[in-house]
């Protein structure tokens, strides 16, 4: 392994993602080469179906690369166990909660099991962990609510702070704006910024909002089906790189107002 910087919390190498199985393998996307600043904020762009949720779901070792390297504090993730994993990356995913009569203080106390186990054995330290949390994201006063009581964008921030509960230093979200209107889609957004500024945490995040993630991350990392790029907004606009993210002859990338509009 080469010798990473001190400021990159996560590094891939020449990673291959995708599926396998006995009689088959699929290629979703190779050869990526990816980095994560400490204390950033980072966004995935790409069309439906690129291999984004793939690409985040093998970043925190839901599934196996099949080939290449990742290493999280320069560190390869091969050799993490499970408890190492979950004190360092905290994962939310799209996938819907199942039934149950949780508040939402009960919820984010989940984010505290890689130290406690139950949520009925918490230490003034974890209490203190979960009452930050809520407040950062600032859900204090929902706390007695049952899960199934709150909208769609109450929960995803439900979501976020039992995220950051787990107090990792690096919290990977998969679309956590899908299904939410625009005023909890942009809600979402300055939170997760908020977040970063005063937790220096590192916050990756998948999105289809475009015209956001150039306004409020600090990089965005671009998959298309023949290329990965990865910087800053205004370096990929200079480069005209947005201009292949989408072949859509019904929209185009404006360089002057640095966003997606109607052609």
């Amino acid at each position: 392994m080469k010798q990473q910087e001190s400021q990159h919390i996560l590094v891939t190498e020449d990673l291959t993602i995708g599926y396998s199985s006995k009689k088959t393998t699929k290629i979703v996307a190779e050869h990526l080469h990816f980095h994560l600043k400490k204390g950033t904020f980072v966004s995935l762009l790409g069309k439906n179906g690129i291999g984004k949720s793939t690409f985040l779901r093998t970043l925190s070792n839901v599934q196996k690369p099949l080939l290449g390297n990742i290493f999280i504090d320069q560190k390869n993730l091969t050799h993490f166990s499970n408890q190492q994993l979950a004190a360092s990356i905290s994962l939310v995913l799209t996938e819907r909660l199942p039934e149950s009569q949780l508040t939402v203080f009960e919820l984010v106390a989940l984010g505290r099991q890689p130290y406690t186990n139950w949520v009925d054995h918490l230490t003034t330290f974890d209490i203190e962990k979960i009452e930050t949390a809520m407040s950062l994201t600032e859900i204090t006063h929902l706390s007695t609510l049952r899960y199934y009581e709150l909208s769609d964008g109450q929960l995803q921030r439900v979501l976020i702070a039992r995220a950051l509960a787990q107090d990792t230093p690096l919290i990977i979200l998969d679309e956590p704006t899908a299904h939410l209107d625009l005023h909890h889609t942009l809600q979402i957004f300055k939170v997760l910024k908020k977040l970063v500024a005063e937790t220096s945490k590192t916050i990756l995040i998948s999105t289809h909002e475009v015209n956001l993630a150039i306004k409020f991350t600090d990089e965005i990392a671009l998959m298309t089906e023949n290329s990965f790029h990865q910087d800053t907004p205004e370096k990929l606009i200079e480069n005209n790189l947005f201009d292949a993210l989408f072949s859509d002859e019904m929209i185009r990338f404006d360089k002057n107002l640095m966003q997606f509009v109607m052609k």
